[in-house]
């Protein structure tokens, strides 16, 4: 049967960022396709919650609060997955994110920690885990965004971030192939906390939808979906590539407003 290949049956997926929105999502995705999951965010009363959405559906779930800016808990946020569940079988590089602003209020220090938090994390979390993907033959999904191919003023150090993001993903699956694949999704505008900002304004929001061809906002599901295929066997011809998932953008589809220099 076809949909056996998109099942992850007993699989262990790790989960960054995922106490809200797409990491949530993703965590309960994988959980309905048979996977247990390891979830690490910041928030705890947010990761229990997600922890019990996955438990609700008969998997288990390992609770790691962290923040994955420090490099350090990575490598134990590995440690405590394999002591709970003996493998890994996927790496979800969830977390990121950065504010935008005018290129010349963008000091070196939020550049570059727009680029820790983004693709340094994504980088150390992969390595302290890539042994125990080749012992299962697993693979590494990437959260990246439409932003790092698209252009618009004020987005120069979270575009630059999910750019490299982009490409890392190519060259690690150049290193990992052929027994551990490594993919991304380059995600558009989708509804969650991180649009905030839109979701409450319906003058933006409208514009938003207006410039986007498939003229509406993406979902959490929409991106889970996404992450359930590239994690599952029905992905397992396919590695080094971006899974563009963000309503057919070829171009900005929100302008801040940003005047000329």
């Amino acid at each position: 049967m076809i949909l056996d290949r998109f099942k992850l049956t007993d699989r262990v997926v790790m989960i960054t960022g995922a106490g809200r929105g797409i990491g949530a999502g993703c965590a309960q995705a994988c959980a309905e396709a048979g996977a247990h999951v390891a979830l690490t965010a910041r928030t705890v009363s947010q990761l229990e919650e997600v922890g019990d959405e996955v438990r609700a559906q008969g998997r288990k779930a390992l609770i790691f609060p962290a923040d994955v800016n420090d490099l350090d808990t990575l490598e134990a946020f590995v440690a405590a997955t394999i002591e709970e569940f003996g493998r890994i079988d996927t790496v979800i590089n969830n977390a990121g994110g950065s504010m935008p602003a005018p290129f010349m209020d963008t000091s070196t220090e939020m550049f570059e920690k727009a680029f820790h938090f983004n693709v340094t994390t994504a980088f150390s979390l992969s390595q302290h885990a890539l042994p125990h993907l080749l012992e299962t033959g697993g693979s590494i999904v990437n959260i990246s965004s439409t932003m790092g191919r698209i252009r618009e003023r004020g987005f120069v150090a979270y575009g630059t971030a999910k750019a490299a993001l982009a490409h890392m993903t190519r060259l690690m699956a150049a290193d990992c192939a052929p027994r551990v694949r490594v993919n991304a999704i380059a995600v558009g505008s989708v509804a969650t906390s991180a649009l905030e900002i839109v979701l409450t304004n319906e003058d933006l929001r409208k514009e938003m939808m207006e410039t986007t061809p498939l003229r509406r906002l993406g979902e959490v599901q929409d991106i889970a979906a996404g992450v359930v295929y590239l994690a599952s066997d029905a992905a397992s011809y396919i590695t080094g590539k971006i899974l563009e998932i963000d309503g057919g953008l070829e171009g900005a589809n929100l302008d801040l407003g940003l005047p000329d220099l």
